[in-house]
């Protein structure tokens, strides 16, 4: 071989070399980049980990703030405040009754025809969805909104005869209650800001724009969706105590003895017992398994050191932490291919898409591209970054049903019905022995009823934490449109019924 010949074969043979090493170092360099997305993941779901253990802590600190909210006003992150309701539906309610339910960004128009032996006649249902600018509108023009629809609904439902009839009304918003029938905005949630309605009674609002539209209908109960849930559950079922609504934003409710709320000694109630509205989003305990995610969360949200809670298990956020989790490994990573300017903005993501994603049984995670082409404007995302987004899905989704499970079985701590304060505890007297009693906390919201996912984790974490004796004992019933057809139930059972007296 000549001397060209050769250095050819040399320079070839570097040259090869040279490209060798390029493509070994982008492979090395690759996969660091995704070993450090996945310790990331691994980090996030440690910091997220929800162990029976960490449970039980919430479930002990969720019934001492319960004590403390009974006690005295503000002693409590849980406002728990009194509904008036003590008069729950019990199956023999008769008539037609109407019901309006505002709990987000749509709410419901209800007509219910009742009769007796826990009957339902007849029920029509409409939802609307409520104009972005009305959420921050004024209460007039929300209200004007409500009162022409409901007019509409009632001529559509071929019931023109409403004179005088009494109306169910939801209204999820923490409210102070002054009388069944009456109670004060006390703030907004759910992305709804409108000044001039807070610390305004929320049915003299209603009354007015029903006037306004010529709606002569009489306001019953004024309930939020937890208490309507719970009236539905309870006419359905008499060992109902509790109710907890899981869907945009989340609360619960439940049956207390009236001489538990220390913070309104004297308080009498016919029936010797009171619905506690809980506002249980704004719970907080340091047990709580907070992330990076949710401490940014909030702190950009409009309510700041605000519902806690609700920012780690409710539907409004869940989609917003998942695609927070996504925009940083993309920042360290470029296993998402270029940074989509669409992973920047807030609530791009919602939980519905989320859940879609995680839910997702296709063999080539075929959904999960098609939402993040589509939402994110990720494209040609390869199948074992398709699988990392599931797994994001799954820790911000099993978290957030986990702590909703020992939300609930606080409940039933504090009322005696989780067999942890003794083996009486929860039980009946027979004899000899004690029979355990029967539970049933009654569950509404479309997070709960349309997320396959988060039910299974939550239902699985419930009768974890109870342990295998109690849990047999402890039903979690669905009540579709509860908040609802509950108000409407509601005003069946208290028509002109005046149930609560204080005396001071």
């Amino acid at each position: 071989m000549g001397k060209v010949g050769l250095g050819l074969a040399v320079g070839c043979a570097v040259a090869s070399c040279a490209i060798a090493s390029v493509m070994v170092g982008k492979r090395v360099r690759s996969r660091r980049r995704w070993w450090k997305v996945v310790r990331a993941l691994d980090e996030f779901e440690e910091a997220a980990s929800t162990p029976v253990g960490r449970l039980r802590q919430v479930v002990d600190a969720m019934a001492v703030e319960m004590h403390a909210g009974l006690a005295s006003e503000g002693g409590s992150k849980l406002k728990m405040l009194l509904t008036f309701v003590d008069n729950l539906p019990d199956g023999s309610e008769n008539g037609i009754y109407y019901a309006l339910h505002i709990g987000g960004t749509n709410f419901r128009l209800l007509r219910i025809q009742l009769g007796g032996q826990r009957s339902i006649l007849g029920h029509d249902v409409e939802r609307k969805p409520i104009p972005q600018h009305l959420m921050t509108s004024t209460s007039e023009e929300l209200f004007d909104f409500i009162a022409l629809s409901l007019k509409e609904f009632i001529e559509r439902n071929g019931n023109n005869q409403v004179r005088g009839k009494d109306l169910g009304f939801t209204f999820s918003f923490p409210v102070k209650q002054t009388s069944l029938s009456s109670g004060t905005l006390i703030k907004w949630t759910k992305g709804f800001s409108i000044e001039d309605m807070v610390e305004k009674d929320v049915v003299e609002c209603l009354q007015k724009a029903l006037s306004r539209r010529g709606v002569d209908m009489n306001v019953a109960a004024l309930v939020n969706d937890s208490v309507g849930t719970l009236a539905l559950g309870h006419f359905y079922d008499k060992d109902t105590v509790a109710a907890v609504v899981i869907g945009t934003g989340t609360n619960a409710c439940y049956l207390e003895r009236a001489d538990a709320v220390i913070k309104c000694q004297g308080l009498l109630t016919t029936s010797g017992g009171m619905v506690i509205n809980m506002e249980w989003g704004n719970f907080w305990s340091s047990h709580l398994p907070r992330t990076s995610y949710d401490i940014d969360l909030d702190a950009e949200s409009q309510n700041p050191n605000d519902q806690g809670f609700e920012k780690m298990i409710s539907g409004m956020y869940l989609g917003d932490i998942v695609r927070r989790v996504i925009h940083k490994m993309s920042l360290e990573s470029d296993i998402f291919g270029p940074i989509s300017s669409k992973l920047s903005a807030r609530f791009v993501l919602s939980t519905p898409l989320m859940a879609a994603m995680h839910e997702d049984d296709t063999p080539n995670l075929s959904e999960v591209a098609k939402i993040l082409e589509e939402t994110l404007n990720i494209n040609d995302v390869p199948l074992k970054v398709r699988k990392l987004v599931v797994k994001i899905c799954d820790v911000v989704t099993r978290r957030a049903a986990r702590l909703a499970a020992a939300g609930i079985v606080g409940i039933l701590k504090k009322i005696g019905r989780d067999g942890t304060a003794g083996i009486t505890s929860g039980r009946v007297k027979s004899g000899k022995s004690g029979k355990m009693r029967r539970t049933v906390v009654a569950i509404e919201g479309g997070l709960y009823l349309s997320y396959r996912i988060f039910r299974e984790y939550l239902n699985e974490a419930v009768a974890e934490i109870l342990g295998e004796e109690i849990a047999p004992f402890v039903s979690l019933k669905v009540m579709e449109d509860g908040s609802g057809i509950g108000a409407a139930m509601l005003a069946a059972s208290n028509s002109n019924v005046d149930t609560v007296v204080q005396v001071l």
